[in-house]
């Protein structure tokens, strides 16, 4: 932190782009934003690469299952960053791998919306199943567009050391966005898959979209004036949409 925070109250100098590089300089309100935003990612990474690991032998050649084996790896790395991160604040690291059932998941017809549900932080839309490996590849599409643009906005929070490591992810995680991509345009060479294709999609966008929360909340408004976010819930749900309308259009499942 740095000597403007003399002059100023910290909620300002964090609103206009201040940093904090230490657990030390953060106050308590702080201090829980933080870790919940934290552990909300981690929690999001186990869960997400637990589901997709069961469906790694499911891929149609190599290829598609080094794919999917790089995302599984890549975020459990991410989730260790992260995890890291969140011991220097205290929080008990050591068993938290296996601390919750990241691989359990509600029935397919549940309706969670973005609330959550059970012990962990996961976002609910990785509560439900994926059922082979057409649905897994068009979640992990439409997934991967809110994933990349919710570290967007993570990249530049004032929390500067988190900062720096969604900075370092966020190529990883744009690439496992377009392999995603590179899969559902191979399943989609075989006409008899775009019915599949249509039905996944009505599954997997609501509930992804769902997972950027509500479009007003006043958790986002404390946020905000500690720096950890810029850009409220239903702009990022704007964005996301336009992502993916863009993409069908260009597939052709517009």
């Amino acid at each position: 932190m740095t000597s403007d925070t003399d002059t100023m109250p910290l909620e300002a100098y964090l609103a206009q782009g201040g940093k904090l590089t230490t657990p030390e300089n953060a106050p308590p309100r702080y201090r829980g934003e933080l870790l919940r935003l934290m552990a909300t990612f981690v929690d999001s990474e186990l869960a997400g690469a637990a589901g997709f690991a069961d469906i790694i032998n499911q891929g149609p050649g190599i290829k598609e299952r080094i794919a999917a084996s790089r995302i599984v790896l890549e975020k459990l790395d991410h989730a260790e960053r992260v995890l890291a991160v969140m011991g220097e604040f205290g929080a008990d690291i050591s068993r938290y791998a296996n601390h919750h059932p990241w691989a359990e998941r509600v029935a397919r017809d549940s309706d969670l919306g973005a609330a959550r549900h059970g012990a962990d932080m996961r976002l609910a839309v990785l509560h439900y199943p994926l059922q082979g490996w057409l649905d897994a590849v068009l979640m992990n599409v439409l997934m991967g567009h809110a994933v990349v643009i919710q570290i967007e906005e993570f990249a530049g929070l004032s929390y500067q050391p988190l900062g720096e490591i969604f900075r370092a992810i966020l190529p990883r995680e744009r690439r496992h966005k377009e392999l995603g991509e590179e899969g559902l345009r191979k399943l989609l060479q075989e006409p008899a898959n775009r019915p599949q294709v249509a039905a996944a999609l009505a599954y997997w966008r609501p509930r992804v979209a769902a997972s950027f929360g509500r479009g007003s909340s006043a958790h986002f408004e404390t946020q905000r004036r500690f720096g950890l976010r810029r850009t409220g819930n239903a702009e990022l749900a704007a964005a996301w949409e336009r992502q993916v309308d863009d993409l069908l259009r260009v597939i052709g499942m517009a």
